[in-house]
């Protein structure tokens, strides 16, 4: 049998030119040669196109990555600022609790309830948070510590309120009752008679005058010592024109012999308002103003609140 094949090689006018023979053993290595290179060509192309793919792909997730580690950096900055941040809060609370110390000890005013321990039981301030340990090692613990700290500063902070809700109403109570308080000179003049015993000019007897005589011109203006309210403006008899003032606390003062009145019963007024004028009225030896306070309903020495 034959093994070998013939190839002829024709011209352009169709006459022979060449005559080829080749065995089929050679054409069949041939063959698979071709076919071993076709086949490694492919998976050359195919790997090529796989890497390539992944080389896309680990682009993306580079790109990812820097972004989230960015992100993550952004994040660690955050907590660094919030841990610093929570820190400044907790000095600031001890500043508050030491300065409201200070106005109680000046205003001698004991401190509330467990005032005296910031922070809990003992006074135990917590340790300043360290934000540089998010950079360092896990921040997992700084996190559980900044948790805590946050609560602690909340109920402290919720504290220091309360502390300083009942300073202030105290205060107010107390400024209250110092407006109240009659501190300034009902008119200007001369005192004539003091609070105390005297000998009556009217009837030389030995009686107790429950007030100041301060004498001065007619029409001279007389003051309210303190802030109150008018219950009485009127005539009242041997005391002749009168004004009365509530000024609460238990604390009343009284303005008698005036020659004019300018305020009327239920009159809000403050320190320092013009009730009248000094007068003549009632039963007087001269134009003076009579001025008394009382306590509770007993007379008390107006020389003892007057500062001015």
């Amino acid at each position: 049998m034959n093994r070998n094949i013939t190839f002829f090689i024709a011209s352009n006018s169709g006459s022979l030119s060449k005559k080829v023979v080749v065995s089929r053993t050679c054409l069949c290595a041939v063959g698979i040669i071709c076919c071993i290179c076709i086949s490694v060509l492919g998976l050359l192309l195919f790997d090529y196109t796989n890497l390539k793919r992944n080389a896309v792909q680990s682009d993306s997730l580079w790109s990812r990555l820097k972004g989230q580690e960015q992100e993550l950096s952004g994040q660690r900055k955050q907590i660094q600022l919030f841990a610093s941040e929570i820190n400044t809060l907790k000095n600031k609370i001890v500043d508050l609790n030491t300065f409201e110390k200070k106005i109680r000890v000046l205003a001698n005013i004991e401190p509330t309830t467990g005032q005296e321990n910031v922070f809990g039981i003992g006074g135990s301030i917590p340790e300043d948070l360290d934000p540089s340990i998010v950079f360092t090692k896990s921040h997992d613990s700084l996190l559980r510590e900044m948790h805590e700290q946050v609560e602690q500063l909340s109920e402290e902070s919720e504290n220091q309120k309360e502390n300083f809700e009942s300073l202030a109403e105290y205060l107010t109570e107390r400024r209250n009752l110092l407006a109240a308080t009659p501190a300034i000179n009902p008119t200007r003049g001369w005192v004539t008679s003091t609070f105390g015993y005297r000998k009556s000019p009217f009837t030389g007897l030995r009686e107790l005058h429950k007030g100041l005589d301060i004498s001065a011109r007619t029409g001279t203006p007389v003051f309210a010592t303190a802030d109150g309210v008018i219950t009485f403006s009127d005539n009242k008899s041997l005391l002749g024109n009168m004004v009365i003032v509530d000024h609460g606390h238990g604390l009343v003062t009284r303005y008698a012999h005036l020659n004019k009145i300018y305020k009327q019963s239920g009159d809000s007024i403050k320190r320092g308002d013009i009730l009248g004028e000094v007068g003549n009225t009632g039963r007087t030896t001269g134009p003076h103003l009579h001025y008394d306070v009382r306590l509770n309903g007993i007379s008390v020495n107006p020389e003892k609140y007057i500062v001015d």
